[in-house]
């Protein structure tokens, strides 16, 4: 009998031991090699099945940037492409170049100035039909040839080879400046459309009139066709996240998916994210309503129709800077920034529709300035991407750390 019961502590000790061993590699954060060179900022991470591509701008001299993009290749960052130089940009910590992937067309945006106001310019694009290896000549993404602000754009892939896209639209603004929604010259307004692989850009729509004027917007393409979220702003200045959904060739009334109430005379520069997964959808969003900065996701189960009550996923300071993904019908990882004693941290944490939250995972230490912008989050297999801009004597470079799902 006592034979037996030293064989039965030595295996409960084994597995202990095994299970401690194997809990240090789950929680391991790896900081993997970037494409990227020194003066780089603002990374777009897009995750497509089981391909990872990373957008990032790249400080050419004083005046000129470089748009370019790498793909992730069984673990290593393919050789960089650079797709387009320009020294009329407008490059902005918030508002920043994306790229999609559809098949083997790539779809990628960027900002150029219309005109010597702070805030004009437009939304050109580039889109290769070749998997990257070539690229046609940028285009335009709206239809009007206004001096003002064009932004905050959402790129996704759609049916068939083509692309959503989501933006905001300032082209009754007056241009020029922020502020100026409720004067005779109009608000910021979002509006949508489909580019085609062959550069035709269809069903350009106006979907709502009077928006928040630079928060990011964004997008999903649930069971039932796509959705888009963004912040918008009442005549009484209360600024919550809306949705508007694709329905029958139509798009719906926008409603809040919450009601927060946030009233604030200015604008929180602080967009949501949205993931489907069929029926699924999970928006994540900031708010600081009555005083009280929170980060929030909520899940709907009808593809956007109605959604749960919210789950507060913050540790009492978050700076907001959300990003979200899917990693079945009932969970999602949301990765945020939270204000320390002395900076910043990204964190990343495990939500269950019914409520139940993770430990958060801290990703990293970084700047709380501006000059952090929008962490990245996605999956791609068995693996969690993140990046950032990290900041060291005012040069900004671009970070990349990776985890096992299994430390979720």
């Amino acid at each position: 009998m006592i034979k037996i019961l030293k064989i039965l502590i030595l295996v409960f000790v084994l597995v202990s031991c095994k299970e401690k061993k194997d809990d240090k590699i789950v929680r391991t954060i790896s900081f993997i090699e970037s494409p990227t060179k020194v003066d780089s900022k603002q990374p777009y991470l897009f995750a497509n099945e089981d391909q990872l591509v990373m957008s990032w701008t790249q400080k050419v001299n004083d005046s000129m940037f470089a748009l370019s993009y790498s793909e992730l290749n069984k673990g290593e960052w393919t050789k960089p492409v650079e797709i387009v130089t320009g020294d009329n940009w407008f490059v902005n910590w918030a508002d920043f170049p994306a790229i999609a992937k559809n098949n083997d067309n790539l779809l990628v945006h960027f900002l150029q100035k219309s005109d010597s106001k702070t805030f004009a310019y437009d939304v050109r694009l580039m889109l290769s039909n070749t998997n990257g290896d070539t690229w046609n000549n940028d285009f335009l993404l709206h239809s009007d040839s206004t001096k003002t602000e064009h932004g905050f754009v959402t790129l996704l892939p759609y049916k068939g080879d083509s692309f959503f896209v989501t933006w905001l639209d300032g082209r009754n603004t007056g241009g020029g400046g922020h502020g100026n929604e409720h004067s005779s010259m109009g608000a910021m307004n979002i509006r949508t459309a489909t580019v085609q692989p062959t550069g035709q850009i269809i069903d350009n729509t106006l979907v709502d009139a009077k928006t928040c004027d630079c928060c990011q917007t964004s997008a999903a393409i649930t069971a039932k066709g796509p959705i888009i979220v963004y912040r918008d702003r009442s005549d009484e200045e209360v600024r919550d996240i809306y949705i508007s959904r694709l329905l029958d060739g139509s798009w719906t009334a926008p409603k809040s998916i919450h009601n927060d109430n946030w009233v604030i005379n200015g604008c929180p520069v602080n967009g949501p994210k949205a993931v489907a997964y069929k029926n699924t959808l999970a928006v994540a969003w900031f708010t600081a309503a009555d005083a009280v900065p929170k980060v929030n996701i909520t899940f709907s189960n009808d593809s956007g129709a109605n959604f749960d009550t919210p789950i507060q996923i913050d540790n009492g300071k978050p700076i907001g800077r959300v990003d979200v993904t899917l990693l079945d019908e009932d969970n999602a990882l949301v990765s945020w920034m939270e204000s320390t004693e002395n900076d910043a941290e990204i964190k990343v944490v495990k939500v269950n529709k019914n409520g139940t939250k993770q430990t958060p995972l801290i990703i990293t230490s970084l700047s709380a300035s501006r000059a952090s912008s929008f962490p990245q989050l996605e999956i791609v297999n068995d693996t969690v991407y993140v990046a950032w801009n990290d900041i060291n004597d005012d040069i900004s470079s671009i970070k990349i750390a990776s985890v096992s799902l299994r430390a979720f």
